[in-house]
């Protein structure tokens, strides 16, 4: 199955008839086409974000996106009917991306700060009223992002990014919630030495 980011959204039909998680996923194990774009036009965008955050890079993110969903569509016989989908994508988003990053730095490439979609991101938020970044700030981020350490980038843009709770990102990260903690409580305090300049004082991570 072929993959597209761009694809249109599912009408009427898939919001009345796909709202159940075990009911999608049963059409998708049938092979109904419609109900996997149903799930790519949902997850697409918080998917490819997450991706970036991992990455740095919004070409290379839009193509790890696309190999995600190509193997969720191949996985999805696998998927348990008590499954979150959101969190089931995000596992395969993550392993994606894990393995494009170092294989990257086997082959000694640097990850590209100076990415000028990084703004262009919707669901990349970081302020407590749910404002979108401007440009500038949100490239502090992602370049105080790149700075931490691989599990630490990816609890931190789990959590403040995407919102999930540690039991979420244990489902997706395979750690355990005593390291989710501890690595997130450090990558917030790195994150907010780099960034506070300019959040000044009335914003915290």
């Amino acid at each position: 199955m072929s993959v597209a980011v761009g694809v249109k959204s599912v009408g009427g039909y898939a919001e009345g008839s796909m709202n159940s998680s075990q009911n999608l996923i049963a059409r998708i194990r049938q092979g109904e086409a419609e109900a996997f774009r149903f799930v790519f036009d949902r997850y697409s965008r918080p998917v490819m974000s997450f991706i970036f955050d991992q990455v740095g890079n919004r070409e290379l993110s839009e193509e790890l996106a696309q190999e995600t969903f190509v193997r969720a569509y191949r996985m999805i016989a696998t998927l348990r009917d008590d499954t979150k989908l959101s969190t089931w994508l995000f596992g395969i988003a993550k392993n994606v991306a894990r393995e494009s990053f170092r294989t990257r730095q086997r082959d000694d490439h640097r990850v590209e700060l100076e990415d000028s979609g990084a703004a262009e991101l919707p669901d990349a938020k970081l302020l407590p009223d749910g404002k979108l970044l401007n440009k500038e700030l949100s490239q502090v981020i992602q370049n105080a992002l790149a700075k931490l350490d691989e599990d630490k980038r990816l609890i931190f843009s789990l959590q403040a990014f995407h919102q999930y709770s540690y039991e979420e990102i244990a489902e997706i990260t395979g750690f355990s919630i005593p390291k989710i903690k501890t690595d997130l409580h450090r990558a917030k305090a790195e994150m907010r030495k780099r960034i506070r300049p300019y959040l000044g004082d009335s914003h915290e991570l």
